[in-house]
């Protein structure tokens, strides 16, 4: 549907009058237009009216402006804003097509994006927020529905989880969405773009993504082992390099709360709306590249190999050993979540 490019006369003059332009494809909470400025190319991004529309431009807004800290890029370039329209204009870039282990750089950028905020930032960003009681009981009533035994103990264990995972330490800047197709391969790097759901928390959250296999993303990928230790290795390099400490804590607890989130089997429109989790002994549904069945398998094995040396989290570790065998015994033809990205 054509719709005029919300380019007003602040923007005007501040930036000069845009030439050719040509919307783009986007999510269905955003418009978005390629034009052209003083002979250079740049985009425009809008949010489209709705319940969270200012908060997403705010956040957006907020997340761009403390990632241009960063001493090699990592975000476009912000040009300019217009917040009674909710428009921003970005640079544009080039994407290329990513090599086969662009996970190592993408970490190492990652890592560079997380480093850019401190504790002198509380309040310019919402708190991250994890699992919840919801969740976890959630998931013991999946074990239930699949016949699954719950061993005692394990409804504190995952009690205990959701409280340290909510009290995890860290002032990193989240991206809250860091998806492939949200990261820009470029000639002079790795960019990140699309910081509607940004937020401050701890960066092992999204370190996990990789090897929980990028849980709020239409593209499920599963790395090998090698490669997964080389991108771990690249973030926590790229964080010691950015920050001058280490980074503290594994990922195990990280994983363990995508693991119980339920919305994290669905697209952001449908979350919060129903038990997911519930739906799963029923019924299978197809998003993006996985299916919700395959990629609950997928999470559950990586929790089972991240717990299995960790004694406060023994309960689970035998709990998601035991979902997964229940799944791939009652669905055999489940395939394992693709290795390469698309």
């Amino acid at each position: 549907m054509w719709s005029r490019l919300p380019f007003g006369d602040g923007l005007r003059t501040e930036l000069g009058s845009p030439g050719r332009s040509r919307r783009l494809s986007s999510s269905p909470r955003s418009r978005v237009w390629r034009v052209e400025l003083a002979g250079s190319p740049a985009v425009v991004k809008q949010f489209v009216d709705g319940p969270d529309a200012e908060d997403r431009y705010a956040r957006e807004v907020a997340a761009l402006r403390l990632a241009a800290r960063a001493d090699t890029p990592v975000v476009p370039t912000l040009l300019g804003t217009d917040p009674a329209e909710r428009v921003l204009v970005l640079e544009h870039l080039d994407h290329q097509r990513p090599a086969g282990d662009w996970i190592v750089g993408y970490a190492a950028a990652l890592a560079r994006l997380h480093a850019t905020t401190g504790p002198q930032d509380v309040g310019v960003l919402p708190r991250w927020l994890g699992p919840d009681q919801a969740d976890v009981d959630s998931f013991l009533r999946l074990a239930e529905a699949l016949e699954v035994p719950v061993a005692p103990g394990v409804s504190g264990e995952l009690g205990e989880l959701v409280h340290r995972l909510g009290q995890a330490p860290g002032h990193a800047l989240l991206h809250g969405d860091p998806c492939p197709g949200n990261d820009l391969h470029t000639a002079d790097g790795i960019r990140f773009i699309d910081f509607e759901q940004a937020s401050l928390g701890s960066g092992l959250m999204e370190l996990a993504y990789l090897r929980i296999g990028f849980p709020t993303c239409w593209c499920v990928t599963s790395a090998s082992a090698p490669l997964l230790d080389r991108a771990e290795s690249a973030y926590r390099t790229a964080w010691r390099t950015a920050t001058g400490t280490e980074l503290h804590g594994d990922l195990a607890d990280a994983c363990a709360g995508w693991l119980l989130r339920g919305d994290a089997l669905v697209q952001r429109a449908h979350r919060g709306t129903t038990d997911h989790l519930a739906r799963i002994p029923d019924r299978d549904w197809k998003w993006g590249t996985a299916t919700a069945r395959q990629r609950l398998v997928h999470r559950l094995g990586v929790v089972s190999r991240l717990t299995a040396d960790r004694a406060d989290l023994s309960g689970l570790n035998g709990l998601s050993t035991d979902l997964r065998q229940r799944m791939l015994a009652r669905w055999p033809a489940l395939p394992p979540v693709p290795s390469q990205r698309p």
